[in-house]
């Protein structure tokens, strides 16, 4: 019987789309950014930008500039991988059976996809090490992104305020705020003059989707890492960041060897090992459309 999966295969286009949908689920990123495909090479977009203002011209009046700026954004992919060990019963069981882990696989991976995009994104590492990666270099959120506001426990609500009027005062607008979950704690436990809370809506774990007139995430990532300061992060996620993947996302089911370096023989242990790939890219376009809650 032929194996459903075999080595260098691609996942098909439906299982694909399975995937990105699962990842734009679970990354915060991905559900308050836009997402559009990116070629494999990598591919440039542009901030095409109109400083001026209109002029108003008198008849037979003078017409003066305006102003006009493009700058380039390169995009490039990186590569995310993700492997792991099955019973090599995986080969010769039912092709139900084959598709019910490759389901299963699909559903783990998307969830590993999705922190990888947000940790790298917004911190700059890799989310297996938690070192800096010099292949993300400074496309990240902790490194672009110089406003700040110090974060007081007690009014986390101000210091959301304040830098989201950091962001209006560069003449930018905000459609989205990520925050971590100790925020949310803190938005929980305010009360107003009356002694009645201010956030209910944040009581027992709750977690909106709204904060104000904003659409927001509650997501740990927003705080991953060890040396990471931030508390949240807010900006024009809808205009001034961009992610995508390579289309082709290749699935592989290897036989043979020790291909996680783990020191022991896939045939000695009667197991198989399922790896993927995935090529995400993404860019900040303006970094003056975003600021950082942090700790000193």
């Amino acid at each position: 019987m032929a194996e459903t999966l075999s080595k260098g295969k691609l996942f098909d286009p439906e299982l694909v789309t399975e995937l990105i949908s699962k990842v734009k689920g679970k990354s915060s990123l991905a559900n308050l950014s836009k997402q559009k495909p990116i070629k494999f090479n990598g591919q440039k977009e542009f901030i095409f930008s109109m400083d001026g203002e209109m002029d108003i011209v008198a008849e037979n009046g003078k017409k003066t500039p305006g102003g006009i700026k493009l700058e380039p954004i390169t995009i490039v992919p990186i590569k995310f991988e993700y492997g792991a060990r099955v019973s090599d019963e995986f080969l010769y069981g039912s092709e139900e059976a084959k598709i019910d882990i490759t389901k299963q696989f699909i559903d783990g991976f998307a969830k590993k996809v999705a922190r990888a995009l947000d940790i790298a994104a917004f911190h700059g590492l890799n989310p297996r090490t938690g070192e800096a990666s010099t292949v993300v270099g400074d496309n990240n959120f902790d490194s672009k992104v110089t406003q700040t506001v110090v974060y007081a426990k007690g009014t986390p609500d101000d210091c959301i305020d304040k830098a989201i009027e950091m962001v209006e005062a560069s003449d930018n607008d905000v459609t989205g705020i990520v925050i971590n979950s100790d925020v949310r704690s803190d938005l929980s436990a305010m009360r107003n003059t009356n002694g009645e809370r201010a956030y209910p809506e944040f009581k027992f774990g709750g977690k909106p989707s709204t904060l104000g007139a904003q659409s927001l995430e509650i997501n740990k990532t927003v705080a991953w890492g060890s040396n990471t300061k931030d508390k949240a992060i807010m900006g024009d996620f809808e205009n001034m960041f961009k992610w995508g993947y390579a289309k082709e996302i290749p699935f592989e089911v290897i036989p043979y060897g020790d291909p996680d370096n783990s020191g022991k023989d896939l045939k000695g242990y009667n197991q198989v090992y399922l790896r993927s790939e995935v090529y995400l890219g993404w860019g900040i376009f303006d970094a003056s459309s975003f600021a950082r809650v942090v700790t000193e």
